[in-house]
Order: C-alpha cells, then sequence, then structure tokens
C-alpha cells in the first residue's frame, strides 16, 4: 500500500496559504550557475524539440518536463537540474512544442496527454547514450505526460528507465478545469488564458485557414477555450474526450515502475479526484504522496538553496536504487 505520510512540513511563516506558496516561488525564486547546452531534435513528423542538457558524464539521466506554458527556464526546471547534477545526474530538459522561445512548425501543440514526443526523446537517449539509469521527473502538465506514458507503455517501458517522481499533478483534468472555472481562481485562468490566446494567435497566422481567433478573448469557461482551440489542435474531438484521453488516472494502474507523486492538499487547481488513493492501494509501483501544504509546484524550504521538491526527488530515487525496485 504505497501511500506515503508526507514529510514536508517546511512551509515558510509568509506564505500562509496555498495560492501564496504556488506565486511566490514562481515570482521570487532565482536559480543561478545553471548553464544548458542546447540540442534541436527533429522528429519523425518533421517538427522539433529543443532540449537542454547539462552533461557531466556520470551514469545517470534525469530527464525533466516542464508545466503548461513553462519551458526549461521556469525555477523549479533550473532548481531541478541543478540540485540533481550537483548530486551526478547529467540533465536533459526537454522544451514541449513551441515553448522554447521559438514556434513549432507544425499545427498541433502539446498536451496533457500527448506522450509522441517524449517517447521520441527516450528512444533517441537509448540509441545514442549508454546511461545506467535513466529517471523522468515532471511537473504539472510534465507530470501528467510521464504518468501518461509510463501507464501507456506499462511492461514494455525501456528496460534502463527506472523511475520517476511527480509533482503537483491534475490527474483528472476535468475535476481541475472545473475548479479553474471558480471565480476566486481567476487570476490562474486569466493568465492561462491570456497566454495559450497569445501562442493560438501565432499559430492562426501560420495556419490561416484552419484557426478563426475572432472572439478569442471572450470565453468565459476554460472548457469553452478548450472546446473551441485545445482539443482540435491537438487532434481530440472536443474538450471532453481531451480532459479524458489526458487524465493520467486513466493510465496509473498499468505503471510498472516506481513513481512517486506528489501532491499538496492546498494546491489551488487540485479537487479530491487528483488524489488517486486507490490507484496507490492497487498498485505497487505507484506511491502517493499526500502533503498539507506545498501549492502548486511550491514546495519552499526556507534557509535553503534548495526546494523540498528537490530534495525529495533525490531521496525517492536513492530509495529504490538501493532496494532495486
Amino acid at each position: 500500500m504505497p501511500l506515503i505520510s508526507s514529510g514536508y512540513h517546511h512551509t515558510p511563516f509568509y506564505l500562509p496559504t496555498g495560492h501564496w506558496e504556488t506565486v511566490f516561488p514562481a515570482v521570487f525564486r532565482r536559480v543561478r550557475g545553471v548553464h544548458y547546452q542546447r540540442e534541436r531534435l527533429e522528429l519523425k513528423d518533421g517538427d522539433f524539440l529543443d532540449l537542454d542538457w547539462i552533461k557531466n558524464k556520470h551514469q545517470k539521466l534525469a530527464i525533466l518536463v516542464h508545466g503548461l506554458e513553462g519551458s526549461t527556464d521556469r525555477h523549479y526546471m533550473k532548481g531541478m537540474a541543478s540540485y540533481l547534477s550537483k548530486n551526478k545526474f547529467d540533465i536533459l530538459a526537454m522544451n514541449c512544442r513551441s515553448c522554447s522561445g521559438e514556434m513549432n512548425r507544425h499545427l498541433r501543440l502539446y498536451n496533457h496527454g500527448e506522450t509522441g514526443d517524449l517517447g521520441e526523446v527516450i528512444e533517441q537517449v537509448f540509441q545514442r547514450f549508454s546511461y545506467q539509469s535513466i529517471f523522468l521527473v515532471g511537473f504539472s502538465m510534465g507530470g501528467s505526460i510521464i504518468l501518461n506514458y509510463l501507464g501507456q507503455k506499462g511492461k514494455s517501458v525501456p528496460s534502463n528507465l527506472k523511475g520517476a517522481v511527480t509533482f503537483s499533478v491534475p490527474t483528472d483534468l476535468h475535476g481541475s478545469v472545473q475548479k479553474l472555472d471558480d471565480p476566486v481562481l481567476s487570476f490562474y485562468r486569466k493568465r492561462f488564458h491570456r497566454m495559450l490566446s497569445d501562442k493560438i494567435k501565432q499559430k492562426a497566422l501560420q495556419f490561416p485557414d484552419q484557426i478563426d481567433v475572432s472572439n478569442i478573448n471572450t470565453f468565459e469557461k476554460w472548457s469553452d477555450f478548450d472546446d473551441r482551440f485545445s482539443a482540435p489542435i491537438n487532434g481530440y474531438r472536443d474538450a471532453k474526450e481531451f480532459y479524458t484521453k489526458g487524465s493520467a488516472n486513466n493510465f496509473i494502474a498499468e505503471i510498472s515502475v516506481p513513481v512517486l507523486l506528489v501532491n499538496a492538499l492546498n494546491d489551488p487547481i487540485l479537487t479530491p479526484s487528483c488524489f488517486p488513493k486507490t490507484l496507490a492501494e492497487t498498485n505497487p509501483n505507484f506511491h502517493l504522496e499526500i502533503s498539507e501544504r506545498g501549492g502548486h509546484v511550491g514546495f519552499s524550504w526556507p534557509g535553503k538553496k534548495y526546494a523540498w521538491s528537490e530534495w525529495r526527488t533525490l531521496e525517492f530515487i536513492s530509495e529504490i536504487t538501493q532496494t532495486g525496485k
């Protein structure tokens, strides 16, 4: 029964709510000394991904995947890259399509349920390098992609892929989207809507015959925006199909390598359906850690140069490596 009692008890006194725990590190945290080497990976469908590496000739590799409208420059990505690289990991930080600073070539972007790009990255790593152990680390949407990928692959995951750690994952998109429509969360909804709208407008310039951006700023419900834009652009019939096929709860049962999911009860955008206790109780490979605090991709640690999530990632990886799980 891999339901874990959380060890996160380090919330700063000046971050009294989940909202503050989410926003403060995103605005004020600075991670210095991270120097990536960029590689452009040409994909099988003619598009590309920009990958950011830290190579120190270690035998362990961590592949990091960011959240919605994030990039490898986000504080949580740089923080994890810095911490793990100092602990004898090479790092491959993946920018999803359109997130590296240059728009991708094809119509489709990226989403919670699209696992093909991550699969190609992992395939390329195994073809070109000889890492003894590979681990996946994902945040929010990046965590969804990882959980979906591992569940869909089941027992056919590459032999050297030893496990994964994920944080703040909306494993049930139906519930999380409904929560984002709450007026109390208008800050998050408006911010993501603005960022996604800007990207859709850029896509419309590339594909004027396929995207109509008239009235793009008039949607009040998140699902209406997804119905109009996100779902069809990414190959889904509608928002309902997108949320169903993109929800990791549908795939976690088939995960066959050790995985840790850490979700905080005060995460502003998670609902009770995003804490899949039954799946943790029935799949010995799926470890669910529920903390009281932490916010969304927060988990600050006062007095430390690193976040608790970075320390916890290394701890979990060390545990499964030592036990040989």
